[in-house]
């Protein structure tokens, strides 16, 4: 075939061709060595996500050997949120740059393309060896799990498959920052400590299958979230979230159980389990049923609307062993509560007393806000109004529940009528 048609039919492959070509001459004479390009079907998300780690913590273990085309951006302006400041951080984009570990000989690219309908991107893995490449594959796992230990993976099923996220533990929760019943708090605790801070002897001296799972139930606002951050922060392993949605479906139920599988010994923390779709709970419960799909996985799974959950998922080892209501908190627990926000630095302790009294049936959501409405009052006022402040709050309950917002009566609900 003449060059030229062969150029013509093949275009792509030689554009493609001639830039990785370029990168291992290039490679070749800063390193001396020749790089063999490897395929990588099961590690990629995470190989690209400890770059960007690596990059954005300056780690001297990776180079950056040269960008592939001129007049394409370099570098990223990206910031960061707390609940305290916005930081702005400027770091190396992956596309369009070639970046190497001198340790593990091994060099990672993405090129991008362009064409008539858009661009396309393409990943690329170099490495000297197979012995390199493994090294690094070790590294790579290495890196993730302690990266992760300070963040929570959060998955989302989309309408175009699964997001994965990062998202930063900002505030830490401690055990003491958990009101529960003790006797509820003890056991999930135990079970908590049992599988990861005795690396699961418990489950081996036993013969038990090192899985464990545990349903938290209750309405919104008493703490099943506070209590998870509590779990997230109390162990060095990681935590994912799942939120489920309307897009869950067989495909992101096996991707993200393949992703959490590499994470384990993890916690899998599915928020709103009640929402999984019909069609796919059969997928879901022959997931958990799995020999091996679950093993390391502590699952916790919450819900608002126990009454919702499919009977199959419950009181079945290795789905969730068992369930737990977080309850409206007592007026005891209310007392402890308004007493750890330090609430009698504003009030006296007869008068927190008669608070405690007062909010009956507040979830924890609830006393934060009337915790916020009495430092705001005594900000600017001096003084705390503590009746009127629970007469309003009770009636805002009152209004909710009956969805009647007008002080006439009017129980239309908000939308659109027809």
């Amino acid at each position: 075939m003449p060059y030229n048609q062969e150029f013509k039919e093949f275009k792509n492959y030689y554009e493609l061709g001639l830039v990785v070509h370029k990168i291992q001459e290039k490679l070749k004479q800063e390193t001396g060595l020749t790089f063999q390009l490897y395929s990588d079907e099961a590690t990629s998300n995470e190989i690209w996500e400890i770059l960007g780690e690596d990059l954005e913590q300056k780690k001297e273990s990776v180079q950056l050997i040269t960008h592939l085309f001129d007049c394409i951006e370099t570098n990223i302006i990206s910031s960061t949120h707390t609940d305290k400041e916005q930081e702005f951080i400027i770091k190396p984009r992956i596309p369009n740059s070639v970046f190497y570990y001198p340790e593990y000989k091994v060099a990672l690219f993405q090129v991008i393309l362009y064409h008539n309908h858009g661009e396309l991107h393409h990943a690329y893995v170099l490495g000297y060896d197979d012995d390199c490449m493994t090294k690094f594959l070790q590294y790579v796992l290495k890196r993730r799990r302690e990266y992760i230990r300070n963040h929570i993976t959060v998955f989302t099923d989309t309408q175009h498959g699964v997001e994965s996220t990062k998202e930063k533990i900002t505030t830490l929760v401690t055990r003491e920052d958990v009101f529960l019943e003790e006797s509820i708090k003890k056991q999930i605790y135990r079970s908590i400590d049992e599988f990861f801070l005795k690396s699961g002897e418990f489950f081996h001296k036993y013969n038990i299958p090192y899985k464990r799972g545990i349903l938290l139930y209750g309405k919104p606002g008493n703490g099943k979230t506070t209590l998870v951050k509590s779990i997230a922060n109390s162990i060095t392993s990681p935590v994912a979230y799942w939120q489920i949605t309307e897009y869950t479906s067989s495909y992101s139920i096996q991707e993200v159980f393949g992703t959490i599988a590499k994470m384990t010994p993890m916690v899998l923390v599915i928020e709103d389990i009640d929402s999984m779709p019909e069609d796919v709970r059969s997928v879901f419960l022959n997931m958990l049923d799995g020999a091996t799909s679950k093993e390391g996985i502590f699952l916790i799974g919450t819900t608002n609307y126990p009454e919702k959950i499919d009977p199959a998922l419950i009181n079945r080892a290795g789905r969730f062993d068992r369930a737990y209501e977080i309850k409206i908190p007592t007026e005891e627990m209310r007392y402890k509560y308004l007493l750890k926000k330090k609430i009698d630095d504003i009030i006296s302790t007869s008068e927190l007393a008669d608070l405690a009294a007062r909010t009956e049936e507040f979830s924890y959501a609830q006393l934060n806000e009337i915790y916020n409405a009495i430092a705001l009052q005594w900000h600017y006022d001096g003084e705390v109004d503590l009746e009127q402040l629970c007469n309003e709050l009770h009636l805002d309950n009152k209004k909710s529940k009956k969805q009647s917002w007008n002080s006439n009566g009017d129980t239309s609900p908000v939308g659109f009528n027809f």
